[in-house]
């Protein structure tokens, strides 16, 4: 389940903006990822209510995988109608059938966590010791399809696999809209005929404010915690970013004059390479219960801001050939430190320091400050720069890319700085 879950995820997030701008849509590429920011503001709520008191979580996972595939079949079947390296006729129903489907999914990161603890627990397993390993095969599935999509090449002369150069190659084109719709649907069917029940538990009634996880927002009569939310969004802008950018940044690089960067491995395998950054996420997460103990929550945190300046940084001065694909290398490395050190140990940070009552809203909050409101604004934020220094030509955002990424840099490093002057977090024993 796990595997299929982000492996549906991992087939177009991070390719999509080559796609977008042969479609005539390389304009919008912030739009599409500001679009997930802003279902997941209110949509995992809603489906979590649902699971909740009136249909099994196993259950309702599929039938969100049965939309969201389906509505993500729709996307690709008006690429292949446009035909191959042609724009959209239709822009406005592609983009209504994205929106579609990324509402739909974004919900099932939260309802596939609550059937695999329930399934866990109601089989006298320790979720604490048992969930994290099958989570790991979440990231697998999500670097296997960014590999498959990376690869995978479908032409006159039918499907095949290639490294090399290749304009067919999926993770130009809309075949990676198939790929992620038709592994939904194969999760759909698996959650039904795979899956054991989930059985739905009567629970207290609670207020409105209660079930909507509106009594979280008392936390910010408390100056910890609101300096913790605003820091937790300002980092959740830069979220997105090099999942919106990164591909059509090192794609870019196939049309520059000098051959050696245009016929690199990196830039003909863009996908391949910040898949890199997925690897390290998967392994960074091994590395922070040693980290908090030895440093504390507010270094570890610092760690994370700090790393998004590297990560921005080491592209601004990069390139696909050697020995500044290094750079690159080293980019995605870092990003695991960066996206998990903020992520996860805010996440303990909030279980720590809030009482049992409100620990599940503070966490929807928590999630709602980075990944809703911080991921939107910054991702379109990200977007209104790029748009202003890189323009499309030929199929390649060209221009000055090097100053956009010193522009997000400096910005991790101001928010990093300001962090580290204002918050102090209260010490424990």
């Amino acid at each position: 389940m796990n595997f299929l879950e982000f492996a549906v995820w991992g087939a177009y997030l991070t390719c999509m903006g080559n796609y977008l701008g042969v479609a005539g849509l390389g304009d919008q590429i912030s739009w599409f990822y500001a679009i997930q920011g802003i279902v997941s503001i209110f949509m995992p709520t809603i489906m979590g209510i649902v699971a909740d008191k009136y249909i099994q979580p196993q259950r309702l996972l599929g039938l969100c995988h049965l939309v969201a595939g389906t509505a993500m079949l729709c996307c690709w079947w008006m690429g292949y109608s446009a035909g191959f390296g042609n724009e959209l006729p239709e822009k406005g129903g592609f983009i209504a059938m994205y929106t579609l489907s990324v509402a739909f999914f974004m919900p099932t990161i939260a309802l596939s966590n609550t059937a695999a603890f329930t399934i866990l627990k109601n089989n006298g397993y320790d979720t604490v010791r048992d969930f994290p390993p099958i989570r790991v095969l979440g990231t697998v599935g999500f670097i296997a399809t960014m590999w498959f999509v990376n690869c995978a090449v479908w032409d006159d002369g039918g499907f095949s696999f290639t490294l090399g150069e290749n304009a067919h190659k999926f993770q130009y084109t809309y075949m990676q809209f198939w790929v992620s719709g038709v592994l939904s649907l194969l999760l759909c069917i698996y959650c039904y005929l795979g899956l054991p029940e989930c059985k739905l538990e009567k629970k207290p009634s609670a207020s409105l404010a209660e079930t909507f996880g509106l009594n979280a927002f008392k936390l910010f009569k408390s100056r910890q915690m609101a300096l913790f939310f605003l820091f937790s969004a300002l980092l959740g802008m830069s979220l997105q970013v090099t999942n919106g950018y990164a591909g059509p940044f090192i794609t870019s690089f196939k049309g520059a004059a000098d051959e050696t960067i245009a016929n690199s491995f990196a830039a003909n395998n863009a996908t391949l390479l910040t898949s890199i950054s997925q690897v390290s996420e998967a392994l960074c997460i091994l590395m922070i219960p040693f980290f908090l103990r030895r440093y504390g929550i507010k270094t570890v945190m610092l760690m994370s801001m700090f790393a998004w300046v590297f990560r921005f940084g080491l592209f601004g001065v990069g390139n696909p050939a050697m020995p500044g694909v290094l750079l690159f290398i080293l980019s995605c490395i870092v990003y695991g430190v960066a996206f998990d050190f903020f992520n996860v140990s805010g996440g303990i940070f909030v279980d720590q320091v809030c009482e049992p009552s409100v620990k599940a809203s503070a966490q929807g909050l928590f999630m709602l400050m980075t990944n809703g409101l911080g991921a939107t604004i910054g991702t379109l934020v990200a977007g209104e720069i790029v748009n202003h220094y890189c323009t499309w030509q030929d199929g390649y955002l060209v221009g000055d890319w090097q100053t956009c990424w010193f522009i997000f840099a400096g910005f991790a490093l101001v928010v990093g700085v300001a962090f580290a002057i204002v918050f102090n977090p209260e010490k424990k024993s």
